[in-house]
């Protein structure tokens, strides 16, 4: 009896885990509009964006532009950039699809980002915080990843 219900207790699991874990990969029309209303309400309508909170520019390599938010040109209630540490500030990842709309596809707390060209493929070169390269100071660790289709793939850490 106590088997059968772990069998009922798994295979209810595989059927709702993955469609929850849908359901928080929804694609939005307008990330910008998103992240700006989000902000508007948790900031009590007290928000300005600075010039650099959205960039569009094409990430994976797909020729539909893509859109990255950076956190740290937010003021919130007199304050800039109150979700950025010393580890830097976060930034969201939206690729455009191909079935319209954009879906995040990281969020990494990083000081900025570098988009270089290496072996014929747009790269981003994310300057982060000395821990992630497994160091406990000196310069900050630099992370070169390659977008491929909605997946963040590392090529190296330095």
């Amino acid at each position: 009896m106590k088997s059968l219900l772990i069998v009922i207790l798994n295979l209810i699991t595989f059927v709702i885990m993955p469609a929850t874990a849908l359901a928080q990969q929804s694609i939005l029309q307008d990330p910008v509009a998103f992240e700006k209303e989000h902000f508007t309400k948790t900031c009590d309508g007290q928000v300005s964006f600075g010039d650099h909170f959205a960039t569009e520019q094409d990430i994976n390599n797909d020729t539909l532009t893509d859109i990255v938010i950076n956190e740290g040109e937010i003021t919130c209630k007199g304050e800039k950039g109150p979700y950025c540490t010393d580890e830097g500030c976060p930034y969201n990842f939206y690729v455009h699809v191909a079935e319209g709309g954009y879906l995040m596809i990281a969020t990494a707390q990083i000081y900025g980002y570098d988009f270089i060209q290496r072996f014929g493929n747009m790269v981003l070169v994310m300057k982060m915080h000395p821990h992630f390269c497994d160091r406990t100071g000196g310069d900050p660790c630099e992370i070169t990843v390659r977008v491929r289709g909605v997946k963040f793939v590392t090529i190296s850490k330095k």
